[in-house]
This record gives C-alpha cells, sequence and structure tokens, in this order.
C-alpha cells in the first residue's frame, strides 16, 4: 500500500482534515501567479515525435536526417515520446508500450545509441529546436530494474505490487509516499539534462504523481539548467503554480470533438476556455492540438477539411500550439491503440496525395511566427451570426489585433461577426475573398484570419 497506518491515525487524520476543511478556505488558484516561461517557450510550436513510427528504420538517426525539413516547416520543440527499453512482462501486442519502462536510465535499443541521441540533440540545437523526452514517472514496466528495490512500487493490503488503474494491466504502479523513490526519479531527471543536454521534459499522467514532487524536481533540475521547458500531461491549476510551463487542455480538446461530431453547438468552446481561464493561476500557457497519440488520427475522426479545422484553432487559439508526427502529411495511419503497441510506421507520401496539408501547415506555422498578436497576445471572443457553428474571436498585442473566424461544421456559413475597422485578410495558402467585414462567408469546415488595418 501507500502508507500503512493504524486505525487510530486514520481516525486522528480524518478529524483534522474535517476541522481544517471547515476553517480553511478552498485554495483559488485564479489569485495565484503562474510559473513565468521565457519567451521561447511561449512562441513555442511543439512537435510530438513517436520514434518508432516515425520512419521504416524507427531510430534517432532517421529523426535527425530529417531535422532540416522540421526546421524549414516552422517547428522549434521537438517532443520524443518515451525513448526507454520497453518492457516484455505482460506487454501489450507484439512490441509492447514504450510508455512501460523498463530503465528510465537506458535507451531502447531500437533507437540507436547514447552517441546518437546526443547527436540528435546537438543537431537540433545547431538548428535552434530543443528537444524534451517523455518521462512516465508514474508507473514501469513489470520487469522494470526498480522491481529489484523493495518498497518504490505501491502494494495492496495482501503486499501485491499493483498497477495504477485496472486497464493499464501493462504497468506496475510506484510510491511516491517512499522518500527513496522521490530521489531516485530525481537523480534520473537530472541525469537527462546534464549528460545530454536536453531542454526539458512532458510528463506523463503528471497528476498521478504528487505536485510537491514535481515542485521539488523541477527546483533540482533548474539548478543544472534553469532554461527548459516541461509540459504535464494533466489539467490542473496547481501544477502551473511552480512546476510546470504549460498542460494540456483535455477539456478543450474533448468538447473540440464533439463540435467536429456534431453533438455540441460550437459555442460550447467559448463556454470551456472561459470555464478554464477563471480557475487557472494568472498568465498560465495551455498546450493546444487536434491530434496524438493516444486517439485515432484527427483525419480519420474529422474528415481533411475537419482536421484542418480543428488544428487553424489550435494555431490561433492563446497558448502553445503542438501537432503530432505526420498530421503534416495528411497521414491516416493509425496514432492510438495498436500504434503504441505495435509497428506501423507513417506512411509520409500522403503528402503527394494531400498537398494542401503540408502547406496549411507550413503556411499557419509562418503566419504564427509573423505575428505576435497570434503568439502572445489576449484572446477576446467575437459575437457572430450562428455561434452553435462558428467561432469568432481577436487576439492583440500592442497595436496588432488579428480576427480568426473557424466554420466547425460541414454547411457554408454566410453571415456577419460583430466588429468595427477596417481589415486585410491574411488566411495562409488561399485566394483572398473581399474583405467585407463584418460580413462574412465560409466554406464548410472552412476558416478565414485577418488582420486590422
Amino acid at each position: 500500500m501507500k502508507k500503512l497506518i493504524t486505525n487510530l491515525t486514520l481516525i486522528t487524520l480524518l478529524f483534522t482534515s474535517f476541522v481544517f476543511a471547515q476553517t480553511a478556505p478552498p485554495r483559488d488558484f485564479s489569485k495565484e501567479t503562474a510559473r513565468p516561461s521565457q519567451d521561447w517557450v511561449k512562441d513555442a510550436v511543439i512537435y510530438e515525435i513517436y520514434p518508432r513510427q516515425y520512419s521504416q528504420k524507427g531510430d534517432f538517426n532517421s529523426i535527425t536526417a530529417d531535422l532540416d525539413r522540421l526546421k524549414n516547416l516552422g517547428v522549434t520543440v521537438l517532443w520524443l515520446m518515451p525513448i526507454h527499453p520497453v518492457g516484455k512482462l505482460k506487454a501489450k501486442g507484439s512490441v509492447g508500450s514504450p510508455y512501460a519502462v523498463q530503465d528510465f536510465y537506458a535507451i531502447n535499443p531500437d533507437y540507436g545509441t547514447k552517441d546518437d541521441l546526443k547527436r540528435l540533440v546537438s543537431e537540433s540545437h545547431k538548428r535552434g529546436l530543443k528537444v524534451i523526452i517523455d518521462i512516465v514517472a508514474n508507473h514501469t514496466s513489470w520487469d522494470s530494474v526498480m522491481m529489484k528495490t523493495k518498497g518504490f512500487h505501491t502494494t495492496n493490503d495482501k503486499g501485491e505490487i499493483i498497477p495504477p488503474v485496472p486497464d493499464w494491466a501493462d504497468v506496475a504502479d510506484l510510491n511516491y509516499d517512499n522518500p527513496e523513490l522521490r530521489k531516485y526519479m530525481i537523480e534520473m531527471l537530472k541525469s537527462w539534462v546534464r549528460d545530454y543536454d536536453l531542454d526539458g521534459f512532458r510528463c506523463d499522467v503528471a497528476g498521478f504523481v504528487p505536485t510537491d514532487f514535481w515542485e521539488t524536481a523541477r527546483a533540482e533540475v533548474d539548478k543544472i539548467k534553469p532554461d527548459t521547458i516541461w509540459l504535464a500531461e494533466w489539467e490542473s491549476p496547481d501544477l502551473l503554480v511552480k512546476a510546470f510551463n504549460l498542460d494540456y487542455s483535455w477539456a478543450n480538446h474533448a468538447v473540440l470533438a464533439e463540435v467536429l461530431f456534431g453533438n455540441k453547438p460550437a459555442s460550447e468552446i467559448r463556454k470551456t476556455w472561459e470555464a478554464d481561464n477563471a480557475k487557472n493561476p494568472k498568465g498560465a500557457l495551455r498546450m493546444r492540438f487536434s491530434d496524438n497519440h493516444d486517439e485515432r488520427r484527427a483525419i480519420a475522426r474529422f474528415g481533411e477539411k475537419g482536421a484542418l479545422a480543428a488544428q487553424a484553432l489550435a494555431f490561433t487559439l492563446d497558448g502553445v500550439p503542438m501537432f503530432y508526427n505526420g498530421m503534416e502529411a495528411g497521414d491516416t495511419t493509425e496514432s492510438g491503440a495498436p500504434a503504441l503497441f505495435e509497428k506501423l510506421p507513417i506512411f509520409w507520401q500522403f503528402a503527394e496525395r494531400r498537398p494542401e496539408f503540408p502547406k496549411f501547415y507550413k503556411g499557419m506555422i509562418e503566419l504564427r511566427k509573423n505575428s505576435e498578436a497570434l503568439r502572445r497576445g489576449n484572446l477576446t471572443w467575437l459575437k457572430n451570426s450562428d455561434e452553435t457553428r462558428v467561432l469568432t474571436f481577436s487576439r492583440k498585442s500592442g497595436n496588432e489585433e488579428v480576427l480568426v473566424a473557424i466554420n466547425m461544421s460541414n454547411e457554408p456559413f454566410f453571415g456577419a461577426v460583430e466588429t468595427a475597422g477596417n481589415f486585410e485578410e491574411i488566411t495562409p495558402n488561399v485566394e483572398k475573398k473581399a474583405n467585407g467585414l463584418p460580413s462574412l462567408s465560409l466554406d464548410a469546415f472552412g476558416f478565414r484570419i485577418f488582420r486590422k488595418r
């Protein structure tokens, strides 16, 4: 178990907690300030890479060979999914999940050597790219080297090691009530930054690990290299105060899917954004995305036009955009199960069949790069004549104002947006229509972007 306590101790703890709950108000994170982030973090475009699927070889050297393309695309941060040896005991599929880690200090031999990883990081840095790795701090594989140390894993009342949740049968839960486990994990994080010059971490199911651990770990890593980025795969305001630069905007992602499926009105995206904004600390950064390794491809879920509309929102909302390898080619290869547990490489040749996809990603990233309003501007929602289908908002920074309109439905839109002033259209890769604002036309799943003159 996490902790063995007597009945008397339990009663005392429960009573103390009850009294405290009656006298102490709940912590209001909206009145606190988020951990400050560097300019390069605020301006980042994150690119998630699954090394196993990225190429036919599935190794570090194949990624290194592709760095010039990624640099030209406009990516600034490379996030490598777990690079460690994959557990075999109780593994899912024929290859196993990269999130079932055998040894946090080691590198998956299928991906290459330590020198191969160092070369990837070094060559990335030469091109101005940052590199972060996935850290699975909550659990290990069942044949992990950490199994040799008693007390590192969580046990039930029979003394049996257990998974974090029943569905995750291929992994074993780590015990953060053990101070020695905490020391082990912090030293491991420090070693990756110190020995490989990495630029930070994406932390898997960060909310399953105590917040005070993350805060201590961040402070320790900062002593080695303060200029890093930490991304929490979670959605909880407390993580953003001291430990993490940004987190997943899961609620926004979930409602986005419901809207594109036609199950909810587009206005629900605004409501979710407002609810999130009201509870998070001031200046909090959120990662915006429409696809990732946990789900079916966005192009498979939403169709080609719907997938572009979804990612257009990710690129233009406040926060830091992310996209998953192969999206820029219009790849439909499965991204969730079974790809997590099998070898299913990206089919990069899809870009020849869907040339609008690489053009979209190149154009949108370039637009964002050249617009401080889109990178850091305040967001204001604007009314339009059909908010059940269409999102309209502005981003403002200094004298720059950008207006974004996205049709989240499969029906064309002819209506108006509530705005004033003269605007010029700056939508990438499209034949510019008559400005016409406040009147506005949008194709099915279409989007248009304007800058105030």
